[in-house]
């Protein structure tokens, strides 16, 4: 079954699932109706090979113009900026951040910390973890620990001050950071 909506069509498969498929200037995009635990479609947005060169090119280059990146992915500038902004508005480009190395700025000590909290103890890490300046990343996660937290600290008794704020709330486990042979990076595309 198929219906016609604006440029999109839905298309409902034999699992009575449906998909939207849209169509725009030669992109053609496949997206499960639905919505995952991060606010993306469910299931897999198909991007075509000039959305992942694109992709690709931006992530070795964020600063890029628009006029080289469409020099290098083979567009006007025009077309390039435009499909840029289909995916930013998809989603699929979520923003464009300033990378700073922690140690420049005087945290040079870096440690991953999980977190098992007390019982109803859940939202209160959660918002400890947003109102500590020197926590870069907060991530709920599976297993006996629920909360993996990305630390920052001039020294190693800094660090135990800001792990002492979550002790009331829970355990806590960490791990030093010695070096990062990878460093982050955005997934491949595909």
């Amino acid at each position: 079954m198929e219906k016609r909506l604006d440029h999109a069509f839905i298309v409902e498969c034999g699992t009575g699932q449906h998909h939207a498929h849209t169509k725009a200037e030669g992109v053609d995009m496949v997206v499960k109706e639905g919505k995952s635990a991060n606010g993306f479609p469910s299931g897999k947005s198909v991007l075509d090979e000039t959305d992942r060169r694109l992709l690709a090119v931006l992530s070795a280059d964020p600063r890029i113009t628009a006029a080289e990146l469409a020099r290098r992915i083979g567009m006007s500038a025009p077309a390039a900026r435009e499909r840029l902004a289909r995916l930013e508005q998809a989603g699929v480009i979520r923003g464009y951040r300033l990378d700073i190395d922690p140690a420049a700025i005087g945290l040079p000590v870096t440690a991953w910390v999980r977190i098992r909290p007390g019982p109803g103890q859940l939202p209160k890490i959660a918002e400890l973890a947003a109102r500590t300046p020197q926590i870069s990343e907060c991530h709920r996660i599976s297993g006996e620990d629920c909360f993996l937290l990305k630390v920052h600290s001039p020294t190693i008794e800094g660090l135990e001050t800001i792990l002492d704020q979550f002790l009331i709330h829970g355990q806590t486990h960490s791990s030093f950071v010695v070096a990062t042979p990878v460093p982050p990076r955005t997934p491949a595309t595909g």
